[in-house]
């Protein structure tokens, strides 16, 4: 029983299946290792720099530390020498005999001998006494007794002058330091940043570098003027050893992405084999030899996988005769499905299922049916089974044809071949309700598949009938006879519907109620033939106003009603106004002679959640009574609820 395939399907399979394989084991590759490296690679990389900026960060905030500690321990020296110097005997007779410049010689003499950067003597009177440097730091005040017990004055002592401190911290930190502030001169150990507006922490740039800064305050003595202490780290030693590390990070990827792109070659080249043995195995079978035997060798899956494949191939040819006394039955059931089908009311559902019973009871590769929505209507495609791909332009030519015949028709493409047949109702063969196509590749179809085919589509052309009157009995049910808007219950239905989809998705749900005014004068007028026709009118302005998803309904006698999904309570307003607008525009043409007759109308406009509870009956209830506040307020105009 061995089948030979078409000449061209060994070689289109033979450059299809390996490139897939490999392509395959190159997107394994990609993503279990080149997109997880990338992503390393990148973490790796920031982390390298985050943990040098940390170290920067770290050594800015132990020198400011450090800074700190000088700071207040020059403040405990010069308090401690401006102790000794208010002790000093000498000091107290300079200022009791009122002499300046002795006064002057006596603090120079004690702040060389204290080794103090200046200190400044202010007496009771006012006069001040200042010697040594004008910007000293970390000063420390202290106060003069006389000897009567008597304040004589107060001492202020600075162990070091901006310029000293700013050397002092730029030696213990081994970073640059700005002093400023006080309204002395700036005082660094970094000339260009004096040119420099200096921000208190984060990066600066000076004479073409970049530096971190991070700064504290203090006081150039105890209770004197603020000042800012800056202490600059050059950023270049952060970038190189950023840089060093990431060379070495970059070097271990490297050489990782190697080991892993050659232990991917190995692994291609190892499953290649076995793979090319099973493909050409595949290929014989598929062609009817199934004597095919693949090697088994080995204890691995790929072995197991051989063992199998020869097992399928022995019971694929036990299976064939098996299948043609399955499909003899298949086609009597395909019969009973086709008489039961043709009792269901859901076109599309039923259309589906006879299309893909006649695919499998003719054999087919694939089908579609396609059916009209209305009469008159283009037919459409609602049933589809099978890959259409290069089979579009046949089922497009065998449709064709079948339109054109308005019978069945069958035929040839190449190596396609295709049957199509128009479904008919059962008493107008020349109408065409739809149509069902199906083709298959390079066998044409028999006299009985043929056969088999025509009944089905027979009964889906009368499933198509009955659903059409299902639908027309549908549409009475919820339909007013007159004005062919929705009736008072299909109304309260969408109502309800409505109200719970605005509760739900929480959306504005609007509604209008109509009136038209003196309706009743209108029939006594001119009779109820004529209040019918305004009747029409009126419904007819109201379908042509609505979008899809609005309902308009006949509440009852001359009053109408429009439901507004997804619509706010000024847009049910605004929409009232253009039908109340177009209404009074009306020239309706009189049933009983010459002339035209001008109606208007009143509205009442409501919507949830502005104007009513979340509430079917209440949203009624607000719109119907803002029609009624129009009514009294003079008529033909528009109500808001609320």
């Amino acid at each position: 029983m061995a089948r030979q395939p078409p000449d061209t399907l060994p070689s289109r399979r033979s450059t299809m299946v390996p490139r897939s394989f490999r392509s395959r084991l190159t997107a394994f590759f990609v993503v279990i290792v080149l997109l997880p490296m990338v992503a390393v690679s990148v973490i790796l990389f920031r982390l390298v720099a985050d943990a040098e900026q940390g170290k920067s960060d770290a050594r800015l905030a132990q020198a400011q530390r450090t800074a700190l500690g000088v700071f207040d321990e020059l403040g405990r020296q010069a308090a401690a020498v401006g102790g000794d110097i208010a002790r000093s005997p000498r000091l107290a007779r300079a200022i009791e005999s009122g002499d300046g410049a002795r006064i002057d010689g006596e603090l120079r003499a004690l702040i060389r001998r204290e080794r103090a950067a200046s200190a400044l003597l202010v007496l009771p009177g006012g006069e001040r006494h200042a010697v040594g440097a004008e910007d000293g730091v970390a000063g420390a005040r202290t106060r003069l007794v006389g000897r009567d017990g008597g304040r004589a004055g107060t001492l202020q002592v600075a162990i070091r002058s901006r310029g000293s401190f700013a050397q002092l911290l730029s030696t213990l930190t081994d970073l640059d330091a700005v002093v400023s502030g006080g309204g002395a001169p700036v005082r660094t150990t970094l000339p260009g940043t004096r040119a420099v507006a200096l921000p208190r922490r984060g990066a600066v740039e000076v004479a073409g570098e970049r530096f971190r800064v991070t700064s504290f305050d203090a006081a150039a003595v105890s209770g004197g003027p603020p000042l800012t202490v800056r202490l600059l780290s050059d950023e270049r030693s952060t970038r190189s050893a950023i840089t060093k590390d990431s060379v070495i990070v970059a070097a271990l990827l490297l050489a990782f992405l190697v080991l892993a792109f050659a232990f991917a070659l190995t692994v291609s080249r190892t499953l290649q084999a076995p793979v090319e043995r099973l493909l050409s195995a595949a290929r014989r079978l598929g062609g009817g030899d199934f004597d095919v035997m693949v090697p088994t060798e080995g204890g691995d899956e790929l072995a197991a996988l051989g063992t199998e494949f020869n097992a399928m191939a022995r019971q694929l040819e036990q299976r064939l005769e098996e299948l043609d006394e399955e499909r003899r039955r298949l086609q009597h059931a395909i019969r009973r499905v086709g008489e039961l089908s043709a009792s269901g009311l859901d076109r599309d559902a039923v259309l589906e299922i006879i299309v893909q019973t006649a695919v499998d009871g003719v054999g087919a590769s694939v089908g579609r049916a396609s059916a009209r929505s209305t009469t008159d209507g283009a037919l459409s495609e609602v049933a589809r089974v099978g890959e259409v791909g290069v089979l579009g332009n046949v089922l497009e030519a065998t449709d064709a044809a079948a339109l054109e015949a308005r019978k069945p028709v069958g035929l040839r493409r190449g190596d396609w071949y295709s049957l199509a047949q128009p479904l008919h109702p059962a008493d107008s063969p020349a109408t065409v309700l739809g149509l069902i196509t199906v083709a298959r590749e390079a066998k044409p179809f028999t006299g009985g598949e043929r056969d088999l085919f025509q009944y089905l589509a027979s009964q889906a052309s009368v499933s198509i009938e009955n659903v059409d009157l299902h639908r027309a009995v549908q549409r009475q049910a919820v339909t007013d006879e007159l004005t062919g808007l929705f009736n008072h219950r299909r109304f309260q239905e969408v109502m309800a519907i409505e109200v719970e989809r605005s509760k739900r998705f929480e959306q504005a749900l609007g509604l209008i109620m109509l009136d038209i005014d003196d309706f009743k004068l209108v029939n006594d007028r001119y009779g109820h033939l004529q209040g019918d026709e305004v009747l029409r009118e009126v419904a007819r302005v109201l379908i042509d106003s609505s979008r899809e998803i609005d309902e308009p309904a006949r509440y009852g006698g001359e009053e109408m009603a429009v439901a507004l999904p997804q619509t706010d309570l000024d847009g049910a307003q605004q929409f009232a106004e253009r039908l109340r607008a177009r209404i009074e525009g009306l020239e309706i043409p009189l049933v009983a002679g010459k002339g035209a007759l001008k109606i208007t109308a009143s509205f009442g406009a409501a919507a949830l959640p502005e104007s009513a509870i979340m509430n079917k009956d209440a949203l009624v209830a607000a719109a119907d009574s803002a029609l009624y506040r129009a009514k009294r307020l003079g008529k033909n105009r528009v109500v808001k609820a609320g």
